[in-house]
């Protein structure tokens, strides 16, 4: 807790002996001097020359307050109401953290041990909720108390003034522009194609994507490395929909409108009211499934203004903002559990793609986030470790790109030894005496660390990765479009969440508009 102030002592303050004012009591050794009131005794007893100087003091300051003008007395109201958010601050104080080996988010298996909250232990939901969207059709249009979680400037605001410029890349002439320019090839953008038509096939009848590719119906499903996590349908579902969304697909215009919106519609059928919001959180997904679901929500708002995707969005995102740890300023398996760097990650990106959105995100959960960051990360903020500092090259990845989009500048000095450090590292590939072994999760952090870096150590870094991706690719069967690396998250996740993975990485190019391009750090995230 924030230290307390020391307490003003009680009871009334001790009387002060004064002299007598009144003019019958004050001694006098002439008796023919008149009696002066003890209104104006100050004026008597003073020179005439500082009456003067008091007398035109006053009619000077009478002046200003007068002629004060109306922007000025605006900007103080401005500052007024600033106030309470910074000392909001005091909220996060950070306790002693237990350590834990920064290597367990590459080599201890994740989530298994992790229940979801019961949502009666979520019971501060103050904002009334729709039960599950049960009434959405097939426009997306869904039956929730939109008052209660759209900014209600949204609901008003003409379309074109809603326009997010940074997912401006990804469709049409400035798409096939920016792959030229970044460094993608006519290699990379078949592969995505083939990414998608894979994942595609895949999705179940209700909308859905499993893990576990091989559940459903089609002859289709008979591909290896099925992942192991089958109850985080909502992780798996999210996943699967963001590398469409990461090519321009949406739910009103491309080739794949139709997987979208199914898509979409069994995320907002299956949000949960939970924490003033709604959760996606889920057994062997918990919050890494709620993380990715807003991206995916969020993502598909900013991308359309669809206003019916509005609620769901900011329900999300109210969530987020009541499961981070109000004592560290992390989130982690549970609500309000001390954090890890990878849940962070994934909350922040989705916090971040609702600000594309022009949704609702209070300044003091991003203030908060900054101060986990500081708690887990070294060398000046060049490296970073899971629960505590260390130089972890996943977690690092992911630090630094949160730090990208907090607004650190290209030059910051962390950002620096950072880049150099994942440059040095390398992106994660089979040979050597790594196997046949991929690290796909941190492969997607650094590559769009590296993209937003640019440079020499981008080209580097492309050139190491895309080629491998596209040449790797399975060509052939019901295997043509897909990756698998063996890997401990990978295992989880299966070939769905290498496929995706693997897509989004070739997708770098566009996905994201480079935030040292456009600053888009001081649109995005404004503090």
């Amino acid at each position: 807790m924030a230290e307390e102030l020391p307490s003003m002592p009680q009871g009334n303050p001790p009387e002060v002996e004064t002299a007598s004012d009144s003019p019958d009591e004050r001694p006098s050794n002439n008796a023919s001097e008149p009696k002066v009131g003890h209104r104006f005794v100050v004026f008597a007893l003073l020179p005439s020359w500082m009456v003067s100087m008091l007398v035109h003091a006053i009619l000077i300051i009478l002046l200003a307050l007068i002629n004060f003008s109306k922007p000025a007395r605006e900007y103080l109201q401005v500052i007024a109401d600033r106030q309470p958010e910074v000392e909001e601050l005091d909220e996060f104080e950070l306790d002693e953290i237990i350590p834990v080996d920064e290597q367990v988010l590459e080599n201890q298996q994740p989530l298994e041990s992790e229940p979801v909250p019961d949502s009666s232990l979520e019971a501060n939901a103050d904002v009334p909720f729709t039960d599950k969207f049960e009434d959405a059709t097939f426009d997306i249009s869904v039956d929730a108390p939109t008052e209660n979680f759209a900014p209600t400037d949204l609901l008003t605001t003409p379309f074109g003034q809603l326009a997010s410029n940074a997912t401006g890349g990804r469709a049409g002439a400035r798409r096939a522009q920016m792959v030229k320019e970044a460094g993608g090839s006519e290699g990379s953008e078949r592969a995505v194609q083939m990414a998608l038509k894979w994942i595609a096939a895949h999705q179940l009848p209700d909308g859905s994507w499993n893990f576990n590719h091989q559940v459903g119906p089609g002859p289709h499903r008979n591909s290896p490395d099925p992942g192991e996590a089958q109850a985080a349908v909502n992780g798996a579902t999210a996943l699967a929909l963001l590398p469409f969304l990461g090519a321009g697909q949406t739910h009103l215009e491309g080739k794949y409108k139709q997987t979208v919106l199914k898509g979409l519609k069994f995320l907002i059928n299956n949000q949960r009211p939970a924490g003033g919001g709604g959760t996606f959180s889920e057994r062997e997904g918990n919050m890494y499934s709620h993380g990715l679901c807003t991206i995916a929500l969020t993502e598909a708002y900013a991308m359309t203004n669809d206003r019916n995707l509005i609620a769901p969005a900011q329900a999300a995102i109210n969530y987020i903002v009541y499961a981070q740890d109000p004592v560290g300023g992390g989130w982690r398996y549970s609500p309000r559990q001390p954090g890890d760097t990878s849940v962070v990650g994934w909350q922040l990106m989705g916090l971040k793609s609702g600000l594309m959105g022009y949704l609702e995100v209070p300044p003091n959960t991003i203030r908060g986030s900054e101060k986990f960051l500081e708690s887990v990360s070294q060398n000046g903020g060049g490296s970073y470790g899971y629960v505590s500092p260390g130089r972890s090259p996943a977690t690092t990845a992911v630090g630094l790109l949160c730090r990208m989009y907090l607004g650190w500048e290209k030059d910051h000095p962390g950002i620096i030894k950072g880049v150099e450090f994942l440059s040095n590292t390398g992106p994660s590939k089979p040979g050597g005496n790594r196997g046949n072994q991929a690290d796909m999760y941190f492969n997607y952090y650094a590559t769009q660390v590296m993209r937003h870096y640019g440079g020499s150590e981008w080209e580097k870094w492309n050139a190491a990765t895309r080629d491998w991706l596209v040449d790797s690719q399975e060509k052939e069967g019901n295997l043509a479009g897909s990756w698998h690396f063996p890997h401990t998250w990978a295992n989880r996740g299966g070939r769905l969440y290498n496929t995706a993975m693997g897509c989004m990485i070739l997708e770098v190019y566009y996905r994201h508009m480079p935030i040292y391009g456009n600053k888009a750090t001081e649109e995005e995230f404004p503090l």
